[in-house]
């Protein structure tokens, strides 16, 4: 069932979302507002953005577990209007640059508290279905903000953008403040840490496995439009399109989040995950086929929802008390995992291509099809 819960964290999502990829296609419009300064300039934002994000879930991510999920959101969010206002009235190109750090440390400490949410309002038996229908906040980030966010520029300025996104994060404050308390838990002992979240059995595991999964995604997805564009020669709407359809894919894979609670666990991992490995090897064997290529980026984004939905769901289940902290840990390494994709696969696309890039991708999800099975393992002797 669709709460006005789930709508708020499912807008908090998308509007964080948009924030963080709505600056690549503006770039050049921003450029122009400051002299003397290019489009790469105005990109060394989003990469600020991105490290103080992943230093802010590190950090401030287990405040949630003290105060509340629900505190922190609000408090999150308060800071990101107040970080997007600033970069909507940015006189100089250093003043956006901290904005959007600014951004980043409200985007580090409210997306660990969206899945620690997200967690506790899901219905016993609907936790992968819950869990679908907030993700897909990033769908309308990647699909509706974008493309928003262009029009906007184009038909009134790139500053409109960071107003609008503004004023949907102050909404967004208000609207998560008055639906009172949301059952969090508070921990009332010692307080929360990244290092109290590794002690918990099975989290060190679980985030290895999110580490290669993100490195395999953000790996490939970086050099998707370089290939299509340098090597392929195609026209950039073709990348947009690509992107499109992959996002679309991430988007229609919400409604099998009700299959995923109504199978065991492990057999649906195991599945997922050695699906998501074909479509990655499929990806390598077709890359010069721009249709095929196409029909396998929208399997991509369905398989990436399910693997997403199943990681998460496992760290939400092992300490409710320190799920803040936890999320905090996923968050960060996810963000870290966009510029260790970027890096590792830079020498395999420069010398291999794209296809080698596709081929490595389906190497790092194979620790997490080994987790899977070993799950699946322990589940069938314990049947036994």
């Amino acid at each position: 069932m669709i709460t006005r819960r789930l709508l708020l964290l499912t807008a908090a999502i998308a509007v964080i979302g948009a924030n963080s990829l709505t600056l690549s296609p503006i770039a050049a419009s921003v450029a122009v507002a400051f002299p003397g300064r290019s489009a790469a300039d105005v990109m060394t934002a989003a990469a600020f953005y991105g490290l103080a994000t992943a230093a802010s879930a590190l950090l401030l991510a287990a405040v949630a577990d003290r105060i509340g999920a629900e505190r922190a959101l609000v408090r999150a969010l308060w800071v990101l209007c107040v970080s997007l206002g600033l970069a909507a009235l940015a006189p100089a190109l250093w003043v956006l640059i901290a904005a959007q750090a600014l951004a980043g440390v409200a985007a580090g400490m409210a997306l660990p508290a969206i899945y620690t949410l997200t967690a506790q309002v899901a219905a016993k038996g609907r936790e992968s279905e819950t869990l679908s229908f907030v993700l897909t906040g990033w769908t309308l980030s990647l699909v509706v903000g974008v493309g928003l966010a262009a029009l906007l520029t184009d038909l009134l300025h790139w500053r409109a953008v960071f107003v609008v996104l503004a004023l949907s994060a102050l909404a967004l404050a208000f609207g998560v403040a008055r639906c009172g308390e949301w059952g969090s838990v508070v921990r009332s002992g010692a307080p929360t840490s990244p290092l109290t979240a590794l002690r918990v059995p099975g989290v060190p595991v679980v985030l290895v496995n999110v580490a290669a999964y993100m490195t395999a995604f953000y790996g490939l997805y970086t050099y998707l439009g370089p290939y299509l564009g340098e090597v392929m020669q195609f026209p950039v709407s073709f990348s947009g399109l690509a992107i499109a359809v992959y996002g679309v894919g991430f988007g229609v894979a919400a409604p099998l989040g009700r299959w995923v609670d109504r199978h065991e666990t492990g057999t649906v991992a195991c599945l997922v995950f050695a699906g998501l490995i074909v479509v990655y090897l499929g990806l390598a064997a077709v890359a010069a086929l721009p249709l095929l290529l196409l029909v396998l980026c929208l399997g991509w984004g369905v398989g990436n929802h399910l693997g997403l939905n199943l990681l998460l769901r496992r760290l939400g289940e092992l300490d409710s008390a320190q799920r803040g902290a936890i999320m905090g840990l996923y968050s960060a390494i996810t963000y870290l995992c966009v510029f260790a994709g970027a890096l590792l696969y830079r020498p395999i696309f420069a010398h291999h291509g794209f296809a080698a890039c596709a081929w490595a991708s389906a190497m790092l999800v194979l620790p997490a099809l080994g987790w899977a099975l070993g799950q699946w393992r322990r589940k069938q002797t314990a049947l036994e």
